[in-house]
């Protein structure tokens, strides 16, 4: 199967509130880097969900997907909106597309350690790769 046409690749410099976003659609690679507490979290996101939603509703089954997640903080308006996009790539993954979820965390920070291990019990067609970072 083919791509119905080809995506545009989103890249986002990342701001002192919101981070790096590189979603390089031609490679199926997809990134999220820095901190994400933008003052309109629903603003921000929202674009970003509905590119993503419609590069997954692109991608042939048997393509493999890599997504990497390096976020050192997040306030709690944007974990609902990393939630919805968790749901998506998982859901693609249940359809039967392959998705490997990098998660990275500063290693003596608890709090970003735990919510790594949550998306990994409530995302479960997602394949988890934990990453303990030295600082």
């Amino acid at each position: 199967m083919i791509c119905k046409e080809k995506m545009d690749n989103l890249f986002i410099a990342a701001t002192a509130s919101t981070p790096e976003v590189d979603f390089r659609f031609d490679q199926h690679y997809l990134s999220l880097r820095g901190e994400a507490y933008p003052e309109n979290a629903a603003a921000y996101w929202g674009n970003i969900v509905t590119i993503l939603r419609d590069y997954l509703d692109s991608v042939p089954v048997e393509q493999t997907i890599t997504f990497h997640v390096a976020l050192a903080y997040f306030n709690s308006s944007s974990t609902k909106m990393l939630f919805s996009l968790f749901s998506m790539l998982n859901d693609k993954a249940e359809a039967g597309t392959s998705i490997a979820l990098h998660w990275y965390h500063d290693e003596e920070d608890d709090t970003i350690y735990e919510f790594g291990q949550e998306l990994q019990e409530d995302f479960v067609h997602l394949t988890f790769l934990d990453h303990a970072v030295k600082n």
